[in-house]
């Protein structure tokens, strides 16, 4: 078997979902007994440091789901294509609903967000 390299590895990751990246840190988790979003926490200033340098992607921040959360959930599901369950987490806890997006792309998703009654950034 051909040893995966680092940069196959991060080309991988950057074409998946967030639902597929779930799923493979929770499989992580099963075959290794570790946590590899610890990590992912710990490297997560770096990350946001190189994206305002000048970057032209964006992340889409949730930080409050404000008074209407079922359409703040209804529309976490149709942009990221979570599931009910993964999509009402994201609403309840807040957290990053779309990275690496165009800033065009990441401002309508903001907006869209916003006329719902959420409260978001663009990291």
């Amino acid at each position: 078997m051909a040893k995966l390299t680092k940069e196959d590895f991060i080309s991988a990751l950057k074409e998946m979902t967030i639902l597929e990246v779930k799923e493979l840190v929770d499989a992580m988790k099963e075959e290794f007994g570790v946590d590899p979003s610890a990590v992912a926490v710990a490297a997560a200033p770096v990350a946001g440091a190189t994206e305002d340098a000048g970057s032209a992607t964006k992340t889409v921040v949730l930080k409050n789901a404000g008074g209407n959360k079922i359409a703040v959930i209804k529309i976490i599901k149709e942009i990221t294509g979570l599931g009910l369950v993964e999509a009402k987490g994201l609403a309840d806890n807040g957290g990053n609903i779309k990275e690496n997006v165009p800033a065009d792309e990441a401002k309508a998703i903001a907006d869209q967000l916003t006329e719902a009654g959420a409260e978001v950034e663009l990291a």
